[in-house]
């Protein structure tokens, strides 16, 4: 799951300006948080984010994506009960919310206030398309997956 979040980050890169991207690397967390538990989200979020971070033009970020982007996958995987829709998209908007603040207190160190609030509806949007694409693929894989490799 961190290779596919990875890929996902990685290929669909639509550059924003000078220091980042839009990518969907989201819907993939959001797959493996829904689709499996909290440390896979976690794990898959953390390093397959972080791994995109270093190959990417912004190798800063890495590091700080880890503990965002883990923390994203985990609040997601604790969040889901796996039975109720709702219960997914709320883990989605709860574990977006993390990612947003997270990044936001992470650009204002880097860059200051003003670059960081430029990028909270860039970060919303990712959070929207990750659920609105990752809901769905994680339901079908729960109905389709053995129960073995749900966990």
């Amino acid at each position: 799951m961190s290779a596919l979040v990875a890929v996902a980050t990685v290929i669909v890169q639509i550059p924003l300006g000078v220091s980042g991207y839009f990518n969907l690397g989201d819907v993939m967390i959001f797959v493996a948080a829904l689709t499996f538990n909290p440390l896979v989200g976690g794990v898959a979020g953390g390093l397959g984010s972080a791994l995109a971070d270093l190959a990417s033009p912004y190798p800063m970020y890495a590091p700080f994506t880890f503990i965002i982007k883990g923390l994203e996958g985990s609040i997601a995987g604790l969040i889901t009960n796996k039975a109720s829709i709702f219960r997914d998209v709320f883990a989605v908007v709860i574990a977006g919310a993390e990612m947003i603040v997270g990044y936001f207190l992470v650009d204002t160190y880097l860059s200051g206030v003003g670059n960081a609030l430029t990028w909270i509806p860039f970060n919303t949007l990712q959070i929207f398309v990750g659920g609105l694409i990752g809901v769905p693929i994680a339901l079908i894989l729960r109905g389709r997956l053995p129960e073995l490799f749900r966990i």
